[in-house]
């Protein structure tokens, strides 16, 4: 989703009160609820569906042209002011991830799709609802939204090879493929959408509310599409996909708080780095899988797109209610 809240001041816990960020925080509260409604739909209507996977790209497109047209400058100053606090944060995510995807797919013996589709998950960047949860969490919103950003920006260079590295021993990947599909879907609309940003400033800013609900709408109905195209195999995998999905996301949350704790970042920043570790682009991975291998193995995007809010609320929630 295209969730970016404001860090125009310097204080590591920037405030939401524009309408857009007001807006942001609604939708990814509601989000879940209405992927869970996208999901019903797909597994209750399947036929309606049919032939609808080849717009999964186009879709993802519109999410990420959304979340381009909610950047600004300062996202990027953000980076230059603390490389080595956003360079950790970029490792942790990359390596962590992936990571237990291949473990989880190993441990749990997951059938190729699956495995690959898990894995593909651990390979993408940042989710970008990762900085509104920061926020609710009391962490350090500005960090959130700098590894969000260049996650996504170096996601061409870095998920391909990750995904051929990991997810190769279970079916083959086109690596070369899948960076030009990234540079379409992904890098292109982003950067569209920062260049309407910039030139048309003004009336941007009057669509800003509106955007975070055209996210969540545009992934409601990707959701849908992934669902529906592998409606048969879900009764029979579904329990198999949450649990690796839940321990994916849990574990990625932990492990993302542990290494911000173990590097002495603070513990604002350390919650930043949970949820922009935990918390993948299913999208984009979604769309990928549909693409690259199979509508099955979307299916794992698809459980982690409505599991990772649920969860980032939940331990948002929590940490809220302790003091930084």
């Amino acid at each position: 989703m295209s969730l970016t809240v404001s860090t125009e001041r310097p204080e590591q816990h920037a405030t939401l009160d524009t309408a857009g960020d007001r807006s942001a925080r609604r939708a990814v509260t509601l989000f879940p609820v209405l992927v869970l409604a996208a999901g019903a739909t797909g597994l209750l209507l399947p036929g309606s569906f049919a032939g609808w996977g080849e717009s999964v790209p186009y879709l993802l497109g519109v999410v990420m042209f959304c979340m381009g047209v909610t950047m600004t400058p300062q996202d990027f100053r953000g980076v230059a002011r603390r490389p080595w606090a956003v360079a950790l944060g970029l490792v942790a995510h990359y390596v962590i991830m992936p990571g237990l995807g291949w473990l989880i797919a190993h441990l749990l013996q997951l059938p190729p799709q699956l495995a690959a589709g898990v894995i593909l998950v651990g390979c993408a960047p940042s989710g970008t609802a990762s900085n509104v949860v920061t926020y609710l969490a009391r962490g350090d919103v500005a960090l959130s939204v700098s590894v969000a950003t260049v996650s996504t920006l170096v996601a061409p260079l870095v998920t391909p090879p990750l995904t051929l590295l990991l997810a190769g021993e279970y079916l083959p990947v086109d690596a070369g493929s899948m960076v030009v599909d990234i540079l379409k879907t992904v890098l292109l609309p982003v950067l569209a959408g920062l260049a309407v940003r910039l030139l048309a400033s003004r009336y941007v800013e009057r669509a800003l509310p509106v955007l975070p609900w055209l996210s969540a709408v545009t992934i409601g109905v990707i959701v849908t599409v992934v669902v529906a195209g592998s409606a048969d195999a879900i009764k029979s995998a579904a329990l198999l996909v949450f649990v690796a999905v839940v321990l994916h996301n849990g574990l990625g949350l932990a492990l993302g708080y542990g290494a911000g704790r173990l590097t002495r970042m603070g513990e604002p920043a350390s919650r930043a780095m949970a949820f922009e570790v935990g918390m993948q682009n299913s999208g984009l991975a979604a769309s990928l899988a549909t693409a690259h291998f199979s509508p099955l193995a979307a299916l794992p995007a698809a459980v982690f797109s409505v599991w990772h809010n649920i969860s980032g609320a939940l331990a948002a929630a929590w940490l809220s209610r302790r003091r930084p």
